[in-house]
């Protein structure tokens, strides 16, 4: 069992965590959430012992072995294999210790435990877990210092997982990993048999891994049971419960002031009155439930251009002429595609983002563009190089020379940065606040085509949300490198896997690609790799019916909540506990209310049922 008992961290004068106050039971799976610089890190920090709380402590069962990635990627001239060999210390030194050892007692008891820990199996289970993480037969065998950083985060973690510690913490640990990689990771924690507390913005993760949501918000952490969307709804009903309580509360106490202030000067109520003035100021205020700042994404719409927008014929690119990476490339962009990268890291899509964006040239074929075209390209090397010593007043300043200062301060205002927040230092932003910053810059020309690489890393699940509601709104053409699957589910119709040193357009839907990567069955259709290119069948007539249907069921996903959340303040109104807009209305009134949301939510159900139906249907035509 792991206790958090009373927590209290401070930094630099600011209260991170305030009493928090926890009890993981073993064997839970938990995810660590909040939004960004709520102090996630701060708690697990805490819980390593890396950080000592100002008050309050840890507690957990003594020789309990833990796992956490340190900061700093291994590095030097060992391999991925070796180095994640090495990270079962326990076994290591009994092998080490099996070389030498003279006294046959010791020999038994050594031979005994190297058994009991499964250690002659350990070579085939490092491998496995590197192929999982993505490093084949040869990668494993290249030295540590061959690799990029993200390449030997991976390795750490890695390492962690074949340590097999018994309490498991991990931070983001998909930031460095493809889809492929982090649907091999989610099958792996899903089978952990020890105790596992992961900081994800990944909502398929969460949904798909973790038991247990320890939510961290004003320094307070609140356990709910089941996954994000499970904690979603939770939270929704409590803040309903919560708004409720408050409002009646402030009708009370409206109440006892007034006739504190109308009884206090009248000597035959004096004694009541200051009896109420006491019950006033002793009674505790309910208070409403905090609510994070708005985010804000708007990307600006682009005027509108004739298609394509870019074609391959053939095309090869790559960084040295002689040796491409991609060959036989034959790919239309047009403005309404909204096209989402496949394939493993390392196999070129980045390279791929590149060329369309026109920051690499063909080495054979040809690539055509309008001549209007305008491209906005995101990356996270864009967020990691802003100016720590600016402000984001003066970086778009730079960045939109001749435009008037109402025009910088509205394109910062689209992405959230207006007053006082436009004009703070980059390096007291939050990585969230950054990744914004670097889209608002990339978007100042109303960009046609619109190139996200990563996007989300630095984002938390509330940010993300925002992000998949301003693409969607967004007119231009969108094409999108992430690893977040609801990310891409959500805002991408077309899918274009890139493999075996091409692209080609993937036929099937984004749930056959996961099952084929998780080998359930494989992908229906031909998975793109006919070597045709160019659009899925149907072309764009099929993407708008498409979009229509998804459209359709996301429109009744929205009825249904807002007709759940009313339902739920109907009811504690009913209970005598009404917020303030019900508190006038009669038992009668809102009784007849209630009935009318419950026809509005059984409508909005069956067309929920009736629009995924006939979304289904289409993806198996399309397929």
């Amino acid at each position: 069992m792991l206790t958090l008992q009373g927590i209290t961290v401070r930094l630099g004068g600011r209260t991170i965590l305030d009493r928090a106050t926890a009890t993981i039971q073993p064997g839970s799976k938990v995810g660590l959430i909040g939004r960004n610089g709520a102090g996630k890190s701060t708690l697990m920090k805490a819980i390593i012992g890396e950080i000592e709380p100002d008050e309050g402590g840890v507690e957990m069962p003594k020789r309990t072995r833990l796992g956490y990635i340190a900061q700093s990627a291994p590095s030097g001239a060992s391999t991925p294999f070796e180095t994640v060999l090495a990270a079962d210390t326990e076994r290591a030194a009994l092998m080490a210790e099996a070389e030498t050892c003279a006294d046959p007692d010791r020999m038994a008891a050594v031979y005994d435990r190297l058994i009991a820990i499964d250690a002659y199996t350990a070579d085939a289970r490092a491998a496995r877990i590197l192929i999982g993480l993505g490093f084949d037969e040869a990668m494993q065998a290249l030295p540590l210092d061959s690799f990029s950083g993200g390449w030997k985060m991976r390795v750490a973690l890695a390492s962690l997982l074949f340590s097999a510690p018994d309490l498991l913490l991990l931070d983001e640990p998909s930031n460095h990993l493809d889809l492929e990689a982090t649907l091999w990771l989610e099958s792996f924690l899903q089978s952990y048999p020890g105790t596992m507390m992961v900081i994800s913005h990944e909502r398929d993760l969460l949904n798909n891994v973790v038991d247990t949501i320890l939510h961290l918000q004003g320094g307070k952490i609140a356990l709910y049971a089941g996954g994000y969307d499970s904690f979603e709804r939770q939270r929704a009903e409590r803040a309903a419960q919560i708004a409720a309580a408050k409002a009646a509360q402030d009708t009370q106490r409206k109440k006892l002031a007034d006739y504190v202030a109308r009884n206090s000067a009248r000597a035959s109520t004096a004694k009541q009155a200051q009896s109420r003035a006491k019950m006033l100021a002793k009674m505790q205020p309910v208070m409403a439930m905090m609510e994070d700042p708005t985010l804000s994404f708007d990307f600006p719409d682009p005027d509108e251009l004739r298609p394509p927008l870019i074609t391959l014929d053939l095309a090869a690119t790559g960084y040295v002429a002689e040796k491409p990476i991609l060959r036989r490339l034959n790919l239309r962009i047009d403005p309404d595609d909204r096209i989402a990268m496949l394939g493993r890291n390392g196999n070129g899509k980045t390279t791929l983002a590149r060329l369309l964006a026109g920051q690499l040239a063909t080495s054979e074929g040809g690539m055509t563009a309008s001549g209007k075209l305008r491209i906005g390209y995101f990356t996270q090397y864009q967020v990691e190089e802003l100016s720590s010593d600016s402000s984001p007043i003066e970086l778009m300043t730079r960045a939109m020379t001749g435009k008037t200062p109402a025009a910088v301060r509205g394109q910062l205002g689209r992405f959230g940065f207006s007053g006082a927040r436009a004009e703070a230092r980059i390096a007291t932003l939050s990585g969230g606040e950054r990744a914004r910053l670097a889209l608002a810059l990339v978007t100042r020309d109303a960009p046609h085509l619109l190139i996200l690489d990563e996007p989300t890393n630095h984002l938390d699940v509330d940010a993300r949300e925002a992000l998949v509601q301003a693409l969607n709104s967004y007119t231009g053409a969108v094409i999108l490198i992430s690893h977040d699957r609801h990310m891409v589910e959500l805002t991408a119709d077309r899918l274009v896997l890139v493999d075996g040193g091409t692209a080609t357009d993937y036929a099937g839907s984004i749930e056959d690609y996961i099952d084929f990567v998780l080998g359930r069955n494989q992908p229906k259709g031909d998975g793109g790799k006919n070597g045709k290119g160019g659009k899925p069948k149907g072309g764009a007539k099929s993407r708008e019916e498409l979009k229509a249907l998804q459209k359709a069921v996301s429109e009744a996903e929205t009825v249904i909540a807002r007709a759940q959340m009313r339902l739920t303040a109907l009811d504690a109104a009913l209970a005598g506990k009404p917020d303030r807009d019900l508190a006038r209305l009669s038992m009668g009134e809102l009784s007849r209310q209630r009935s009318a949301v419950e026809a509005e939510l059984a409508t909005a159900e069956a067309r929920w049922i009736e629009a995924g139906e006939a979304l289904e249907t289409f993806k198996e035509g399309a397929a």
